[in-house]
């Protein structure tokens, strides 16, 4: 069986399984697209409309790699923020003996000693978020071990518009909207397909043509969909938590503390399509293989440098990046350099310079889907099964 056969049939699996009811894959090399795809629809209704690969979904905790980790990168870059900075110089309510010590770095690299969430509910406005996480307790000793924290993201967040003189999501369109390109939208479920079903693999003379030609597409790696995009996004529900449950969320980001910060935040806040997101997988696909021909932030000494693995005792952390364990998300076929990130709305994008390849899975599983374990045990499956490629 081809490996992206294997791979299509877990993820149809995954449907059956109701694990979630729409992805969009984006598999490729450092030279373009090998296999692009879109699976099931947009709910689990039966009447509902067939998922495309132009389906943009809310891509949840990658945004803290391809949005706040990028922007973060470039102000380094430019020398407006130094890694070893302390976090107390930039946030007034960071005050507190066993809290003084922690820094940049160990925010990106989720060492900090933040908890993962707020106990209460989330507030209102940036200035009550900056007092409520620094009056936070910490949870353990900073770079004493690595727990996962939106919080720490959403400080990135701050500190980066503050820094750059501009919202997150303005600094990132900076950056990333001259590279905003997507193949033509198919003319149906599988007719541009790359893989089984699609003609093989695509002539790259014909993507080179593709991508300059369609410069002038809508905005698919956004923090806000243009209006009439938000239609054709991928739904999904609210926590029990949240005040909007009891309704779907089409184009509205599920994350409740980015939605409290108007949709725009450090942690979560990203819409985009599979190809968009593998788009910015080849941007730092490239750099990480020493191409020096590559837009900034993405330099390959940089690049380096933030997908290094922390020295916090067993942390598989990187900075705002995570690293390739053998029992993570990105499965057991990966090399050693291989790094990714996973969103909890179901989705993930890895990458493995060694290989030369990237691997973006996108789906909505909290449209009434399965559990996280389930979705993980999908993700490694999909991932082995590709492992050959």
């Amino acid at each position: 069986m081809r490996a992206e056969e294997a791979a299509r049939r877990v993820i149809h699996d995954a449907i059956a399984a109701r694990t979630f009811p729409s992805a969009a894959v984006d598999l490729g090399d450092s030279a373009g697209p090998l296999w692009t795809d879109a699976f099931g629809t947009m709910t689990f209704d039966p009447a509902s409309a067939a998922t495309s690969i132009d389906t943009p979904f809310d891509l949840a905790s990658l945004t803290k790699v391809i949005a706040t980790t990028t922007v973060v990168m470039e102000l380094v870059r430019t020398g407006t923020l130094r890694l070893d900075e302390r976090v107390s110089s930039s946030f007034e309510d960071w005050r507190s003996a066993d809290r003084e010590s922690v820094t940049i770095r160990d925010l990106l690299e989720h060492a900090s000693g933040l908890p993962a969430r707020l106990i209460d509910a989330p507030p209102h406005t940036r200035r009550e978020f900056e007092h409520d996480i620094g009056a936070l307790p910490l949870e353990y000793a900073p770079r004493s071990r690595s727990i996962y924290s939106d919080l720490g993201f959403i400080l990135l967040g701050f500190l980066a518009a503050d820094r750059g003189g501009a919202s997150l999501a303005e600094l990132f369109d900076r950056i990333a909207g001259p590279r905003r390109v997507r193949l033509p939208p198919s003319r149906n479920a599988s007719a541009d397909h790359r893989g089984p079903g699609g003609g093989g693999r695509p002539d790259r003379r014909e993507i080179a043509v593709r991508l300059q030609t369609d410069t002038a597409s809508e905005a698919l790696l956004t923090f806000d969909l243009p209006t009439e995009l938000r239609r054709l996004a991928a739904p999904t529900r609210p926590m029990d938590a949240d005040p909007r449950r009891g309704r779907l969320l089409v184009g509205d980001v599920h994350d409740n503390y980015a939605a409290a910060l108007g949709g725009v935040a450090g942690h979560a806040g990203l819409f985009g399509t599979a190809p968009a997101t593998g788009a910015f997988a080849r941007a730092v696909l490239r750099a990480s293989r020493g191409d020096l021909d590559g837009p900034p932030p993405f330099t390959p000494a940089l690049l380096a440098e933030f997908t290094a693995k922390s020295a916090v005792d067993q942390s598989s952390r990187a900075l705002g990046w995570d690293t390739m364990l053998p029992t993570s998300s990105c499965g057991s076929g990966m090399s050693p350099r291989a790094f990714g990130h996973v969103g909890f709305t179901g989705t993930s994008i890895w990458i493995d310079p060694a290989r030369d390849r990237y691997f973006v899975l996108l789906t909505n599983r909290v449209c009434d889907g399965g559990t996280i374990d389930e979705m993980r045990a999908v993700r490694r499956a999909f991932h082995d099964a590709l492992s050959d490629v």
